[in-house]
């Protein structure tokens, strides 16, 4: 017998005669955990024990085709590749106990591209490759984790959430319900000549809130609704008049594969209660703000139209516990964070408006057009409830004279605005990035000088301009101006490789908090002892990069996410890679926002960080993971700027 046949009959005996103890190791950790117990009890049965001591190589791309599934049982894994940069190798990873590999080579039936090495002294569970295949063949949770990796993580992480909400609220809730399945009945529908009269009748008959006028095609015209009629009546208005008349023309619509989530946002944003439903050009169904408020149970759209309606500051102010309340309830069931960060946004965008209006009525229009812009994060649409303010007023001025005029009368009104913000949960910024601020307060000659300045002069203060004012929108007021600003930014950056360097360097100083020799690097002493920052380690690296490569490559999109994917559709970054980063981001920030919701609840300040010790092991896995892909992204920027 061979030494190695006599390693594997021993590591085959050492599995076999605890095999109790080794199923219920495995039951601790994905997948195994969701795998059916004879699969599992197979998996053991075929396994051998293997021990490595620290340094020794467990498999490397020179060894050829993967023969074994390893399974870690004690100790950690390092893998290694050549650097990207320099001589010598990086480690691109760690394995610990209860996480497996080479799931991409030995299905690809290849060798790996990474070598593994035991960082400590190391137990693995080696399973050969024609028992793997069997048991792939069987098991559908092996089969799902082994084709998707982290994803099928975050679905288990969703499924628990989702199976709480499911105790809460009942099984028929989700944001996700297709359009489709809420349309319930027949539309009401009816030409556009009908008489008014007719039309209300039809209303009344079938109970309903509104009819959509159409034409022979049964292609949506117009539609008419209660809030309608009240305008109508109050107007007046003859009630044999056509329909077609007093109707809304080209009323908003979805396909029916659209999401409740997509109504409600849409119902949000256009101030209207009603979505038609149309495939192939014709009239399917109808989405009212009820049935959305039935299915959710949530009233987004009651809670923008009363903030839209507020008479005063301080109900605005009163309606922020209302939004908390709503993201409370939306992250118990199972909303994704990207959800929860577009509708924040969206209230808070309506709260700025308001703000903005009220201030207007009491101060007095100063009968100058103006825009209020904000950047960071609400640029970005990537709000939480812990937020600062950073924005900015632009307006047209014909010279340098003009603007200063212009200025002197926008700022008390600007400085108002502020505050009343501030009354409202926006809390002051500290950097004074407002529109209060005269230097904020300008002109669009004056912004596009001063972000030219920026992409020219890449000192470390305008580097930490441009991640903060790059990142900007328009929230009130005309859009031309923030638009055209945002066209220049894009030519210039596009034609400045040294600025791209530089942003790109300045995107490396965020690092991870993963270390070489331990699962995560925290703070070792002071008030943040054993603690890591979501926010500033785990989110920027990811904003970072993809604002510099979307700033490089000629996308105007400002969110991080809508960037990696025009990043995916221009061919920059790999789709893989890219639903990867997309994934990383999305457990990263749902990770922080629970976070900031268990603060508010105990009545805690908001802080983004946390001590991993305290997640448990699940998320524990998926967010070491989503900082290596951290890592990934900041490894293709240094080898694209070759840094």
């Amino acid at each position: 017998m061979s030494k190695a046949d006599a390693m594997a009959d021993a590591g085959k005996t050492a599995v076999l005669q605890n095999i109790h103890g080794t199923m219920e190791f495995l039951q601790k950790f994905p997948p195994f955990n969701q795998m059916d117990t004879a699969h599992l009890a197979f998996l053991v049965e075929h396994c051998q024990l293997r021990f490595y001591a620290e340094g020794d190589s467990i498999i490397k791309p020179s060894d050829g085709p993967v023969e074994h599934f390893y399974i870690v049982k004690q100790g950690r894994v390092h893998g290694e590749r050549p650097h990207s940069a320099r001589r010598g190798t990086e480690t691109t990873f760690e394995i610990t106990a209860g996480e497996c590999f080479p799931l991409a080579a030995l299905i690809g039936e290849r060798a790996t591209r990474t070598e593994h090495l035991a960082a400590e002294d190391t137990f693995c569970l080696l399973l050969a490759k024609h028992a793997f295949i069997k048991l792939f063949a069987v098991s559908n949770p092996l089969r799902d984790f082994a084709l998707r990796g982290v994803s099928s993580l975050l679905d288990q992480v969703n499924q628990q959430v989702q199976l709480r909400a499911v105790e809460t609220l009942g099984a028929q809730y989700s944001l996700d319900t297709r359009l489709g399945e809420l349309a319930m009945r027949q539309p009401i529908g009816c030409a556009p000549d009908t008489p008014l009269r007719d039309a209300v009748r039809l209303m009344h008959e079938q109970h309903v809130g509104s009819i959509v006028v159409l034409d022979p095609a049964d292609k949506p015209l117009g539609i008419f609704t209660l809030r309608d009629l009240r305008r109508v009546v109050a107007d007046g208005v003859d009630l044999a008049q056509p329909i077609g008349n007093l109707m809304t023309p080209n009323p908003f619509h979805l396909a029916p594969d659209a999401s409740a989530f997509d109504a409600a946002i849409a119902m949000t944003e256009r101030h209207i209660a009603h979505v038609c439903l149309v495939e192939h050009e014709k009239l399917c169904g109808v989405i009212s703000e009820r049935d959305l408020f039935s299915l959710q149970r949530v009233d987004l759209v009651h809670l923008a139209r009363t903030i839209r309606h507020a008479g005063k500051v301080e109900t605005l102010a009163g309606l922020r516990s209302d939004i908390r309340l709503l993201v409370d309830r939306m992250l118990a069931h199972g909303a994704s964070s990207t959800q929860i960060t577009h509708i924040v946004t969206l209230l808070n965008d309506h709260t700025v408006c308001r703000v903005i209006e009220l201030t207007l009525e009491d101060m007095g229009d100063p009968g100058i057009p103006f825009t209020w812009l904000c950047f960071g994060s609400e640029g970005r649409r990537e709000q939480t409830l812990h937020t600062d303010q950073d924005n900015g007023i632009l307006f047209e001025a014909s010279d340098a004279a003009e603007a200063a005029a212009i200025r002197e009368r926008l700022l008390p009104i600007a400085r108002e605005i502020n505050q009343r913000l501030a009354q409202c949960g926006f809390t002051l910024c500290k950097g004074n990035i407002m529109a209060g601020n005269p230097e904020l307060c300008l002109s669009r000659q004056e912004w596009s000088r001063r972000f030219a300045g920026f992409v020219l002069e890449a000192t470390p203060e305008n580097l930490l301009g441009s991640s903060i004012y790059f990142d900007l929108r328009t929230i009130w007021g005309p859009d031309e101006g923030c638009e055209q600003l945002r066209e220049e930014l894009l030519r210039r950056v596009a034609n400045n490789s040294l600025f791209q360097k530089m942003l790109a360097e300045n995107a490396l100083r965020q690092r991870p908090p993963v270390g070489r020799f331990r699962d995560f690097v925290v703070a070792r002493s002071g008030a943040d002892k054993d603690t890591l920052d979501l926010k500033v380690q785990g989110l920027t690296p990811f904003v970072d990069g993809a604002r510099l490569l979307a700033l490089a490559n000629g996308i105007g999109a400002v969110g991080t996410l809508e960037r990696l994917r025009a990043l995916i559709a221009k061919g920059v970054i790999d789709a893989l890679d890219g639903a990867a980063y997309e994934e990383a981001y999305h457990f990263i920030q749902q990770t922080r926002m629970q976070q900031h919701q268990l603060q508010a609840r105990d009545e805690l300040p908001y802080s983004n960080r946390v001590d991993p010790d305290h997640l448990n092991h699940l998320d524990r896995r998926i967010l070491r993971e989503s900082f290596r892909q951290a890592q990934r992204l900041q490894s293709s920027l240094a080898m694209r700027y070759q840094l």
